[in-house]
């Protein structure tokens, strides 16, 4: 492995965080958080003509700049520095993965394209709260898990007359840009309880009988939305019989990644916020950041934060550390930005402050994406790190006791 980076990615990481510098601080990202889109459209575009950023990982074939997922982890890093309100989670981490692995030629061609330039936006829907079990970032993503298993709830599919199309009706909560993309990739049950199974649709933003909101969210640098499907036309993503949880856990490897990157981005410069402050504020005659308790507690934040991004770094080179990365980085975007709010003394503790800005998004993406504990024990089952328990409650010839069975070594 050569962790040393490209002169390629350098200046892309460079020209990205001069371009956020100047058009994404804190006050522009709270007015662009409060408009009807949830980001700033103008700068959107921007970073999609002059810098690719939701093609960086599309084929240049369909008009893409033909990178690797790993490129796309380091431009989220400085998106996450700047809590940059933006489709690009959406769109290129969600949608694009599922529509390359699953769709037809025909529906790449059409899709990817406008994807790739910026000029169309999409959005994952899943029924429920239960983003991170349909990626199986916390759990095997079996359809009964995440998607209801066919009963009453969620989003229900069924064919037309004339065989030629499908229908959907329902309705899916906490989508991730849901109220404002022109395309929604809509996970559905078809084919009624006793055989149900999960398929991805599309579904075009104007189409009549589709109705969006935006929802109230804690972090709003990731705006949200409820759709309601009734009776709504949708095609089917990839070839009938194709079934769409493969892909779906392939994707959540990846966007695990690029989760861990944002988050250690955010936690970077929370990190770099706070010394700066602690630097300048001074108490009994000398700035807060010479107490050797407040040097301690920037020290072990310093150390978490880099541990974390080496974890990040390495899951964009081996997506299946994605998991693992993400639980670290969101617990080091939790511990710094909790720290952050606490050494910026009484101002740090008012709800308008920006420190708050870091701390609920740490909040706001652990509910979306984890609990930390659940990703790291799903990852240790995926891993087999421990003998699973014996029914009977005896032990099995060869292994030891439920109660004395040794964890086995893993290489992560």
């Amino acid at each position: 492995m050569d962790a040393a980076f490209t002169a390629e990615q350098d200046e892309m990481r460079r020209t990205l965080r001069e371009i956020l510098g100047k058009r994404c601080g804190p006050d522009e990202v709270k007015a662009a958080v409060r408009t009807a889109a949830g980001h700033d459209r103008e700068l959107w575009q921007q970073l999609s003509r002059r810098l690719g950023l939701p093609g960086l990982a599309v084929a240049e074939e369909y008009g893409g700049v033909g990178c690797t997922p790993g490129d796309l982890a380091l431009a989220c890093e400085e998106t996450g520095r700047a809590l940059l309100p933006s489709p690009l989670l959406a769109t290129a981490g969600l949608v694009v993965p599922l529509v390359t692995a699953l769709g037809t030629a025909d529906q790449r061609a059409a899709l990817l394209p406008p994807l790739a330039s910026g000029e169309l936006t999409a959005a994952l829907a899943v029924p429920g709260p239960a983003l991170a079990v349909a990626l199986a970032l916390t759990g095997d993503n079996a359809p009964g898990d995440w998607a209801g298993g066919g009963r009453a709830g969620g989003v229900q599919a069924r064919s037309t007359s004339d065989g030629g199309g499908w229908r959907l009706y329902g309705e899916v909560a906490q989508v991730l840009d849901g109220h404002d993309a022109g395309l929604l990739l809509v996970a559905a049950h078809t084919g009624g309880f006793a055989r149900s199974r999960t398929l991805l649709f599309l579904v075009r933003g104007d189409a009549p009988g589709l109705v969006r909101a935006r929802q109230s969210t804690l972090d709003e640098t990731r705006p949200q939305g409820r759709i309601q499907l009734r009776d709504v036309e949708a095609e089917l993503l990839g070839e009938e019989g194709s079934t769409p949880l493969d892909a779906l856990a392939a994707t959540g490897r990846t966007v695990a990644g690029l989760l861990a990157a944002e988050a250690v981005g955010a936690a970077g410069q929370a990190l770099a916020r706070t010394v700066e402050y602690v630097r300048g504020r001074e108490q009994f005659g000398r700035p807060v950041g010479s107490f050797q308790a407040v040097k301690h507690r920037l020290a072990d934040l310093y150390v978490q934060v880099q541990a974390a991004r080496s974890a990040a770094y390495y899951a964009a080179w081996d997506p299946d550390q994605g998991g693992l990365a993400l639980a670290q980085a969101l617990e080091a975007l939790r511990t710094t930005a909790g720290e952050a709010i606490q050494l910026h003394g009484g101002i740090g503790f008012t709800w308008e402050h920006d420190a708050h800005l870091y701390f609920k998004r740490a909040a706001a993406d652990e509910l979306l994406f984890g609990p930390v504990h659940r990703l790291r024990a799903h990852a240790a089952h995926g891993a087999g790190l421990f003998e699973p328990a014996n029914p009977t409650g005896t032990a099995t010839p060869g292994t030891a006791t439920p109660a004395t069975a040794t964890p086995q070594k893993v290489a992560v």
